[in-house]
C-alpha cells in the first residue's frame, strides 16, 4: 500500500515533534517535511506530492485558516490547534478533522482512519472487524497463541519485543506498533517502549502506571493519553 506522505505545518517545536513522533509510530505515514509557517508550507505544496497536512491555525504572519482559504487545491487538512473556537470554520472548509492540542494518540489515529476512510476505501486494523481476543506470535522457532487477556505489558527492545504475561513472558522479534494493530482497544501505548492492558493498572499518576509492581513510565508524549486510563 503507497505510503501516506504527511506535511506537518506548525509553529510550535514542540508541536512538530509530537505529530512527527505519531507519524513515526505509523507505518502507513511518512514524514514529508515540518514547516514553521504557511509561507514554507506553500513552497513544500508546489515542490512535493503532499496527501495529508496536519495544519495549526495560530501561526505568524499568515495564520492556518487563512493560508487554507488562499490554495487553489489544497491537500486534505487535519487541523491541530489549541484553540476549540475555530471548529466551524475549519469544518466549513472540509477539513477531515479538527483536533485540540493536547492531541492524544489514540484521537490522531482516529483522524487518519478518517482520512484513509474518505481517501483510500481502507480503514487502519483497528476498525476492522477482526478477532482480537488472541494474538498470534513466534517465539524460539515456534508460533505461539496468546489470548489478549492474559497479557499485562508490552515493552520494546530495538527491534525485539518482551510480552509480559501474568505468569511467564516471551521474547520476540516485532514492534511494538505491529503488535498494538493485533490488540483489543483496552491496550494503549503510554511510551516509545511499552503498552500495558489498561485493566491490569493498579494504580498510576501523571508520569508512571503501576502494573504486576512494577512503575511504567508514561512519555511525555503519550501524557494526555492520562484521561483514558
Amino acid at each position: 500500500m503507497k505510503s501516506i506522505r504527511c506535511l506537518v505545518v506548525d509553529d510550535e517545536p514542540v508541536a512538530q515533534r509530537i505529530l512527527q513522533g505519531f507519524i513515526d509510530d505509523l507505518p502507513e505515514l511518512t514524514l514529508v517535511a515540518k514547516c514553521s509557517s504557511a509561507i514554507e508550507a506553500r513552497s513544500v505544496l508546489q515542490q512535493e506530492d503532499v496527501d495529508l497536512m496536519l495544519l495549526d491555525i495560530e501561526m505568524p504572519k499568515l495564520k492556518g485558516l487563512a493560508f487554507l482559504r488562499t490554495l487553489a487545491d489544497p491537500p486534505p487538512v487535519i487541523i491541530t490547534t489549541a484553540f476549540r473556537e475555530f471548529a466551524l470554520d475549519g469544518y466549513e472548509l472540509e477539513v477531515i478533522d479538527y483536533l485540540v492540542k493536547p492531541i492524544a494518540f489514540e484521537r490522531f489515529v482516529k483522524a487518519i482512519n478518517r482520512y484513509k476512510k474518505q481517501f483510500r476505501q481502507q480503514p487502519m486494523l483497528e476498525e476492522k472487524r477482526v478477532d482480537k481476543s488472541f494474538i498470534y506470535v513466534k517465539s524460539d522457532r515456534r508460533t505461539i497463541k496468546i489470548p489478549s487477556a492474559e497479557i499485562v505489558f508490552i515493552e520494546g527492545m530495538n527491534n525485539y519485543a518482551k510480552i509480559i504475561l501474568a505468569e511467564g513472558q516471551h521474547i520476540i522479534y516485532q514492534s511494538l506498533t505491529q503488535l498494538l494493530e493485533q490488540l483489543p482497544d483496552y491496550f494503549i501505548r503510554i511510551h516509545k517502549s511499552y503498552i500495558i492492558n489498561k485493566r491490569a493498572i493498579r494504580a498510576f499518576t501523571s508520569e508512571y502506571v503501576e502494573i504486576q509492581g512494577k512503575q511504567i513510565p508514561i512519555g511525555k508524549t503519550y501524557r494526555s493519553l492520562i484521561s483514558y486510563l
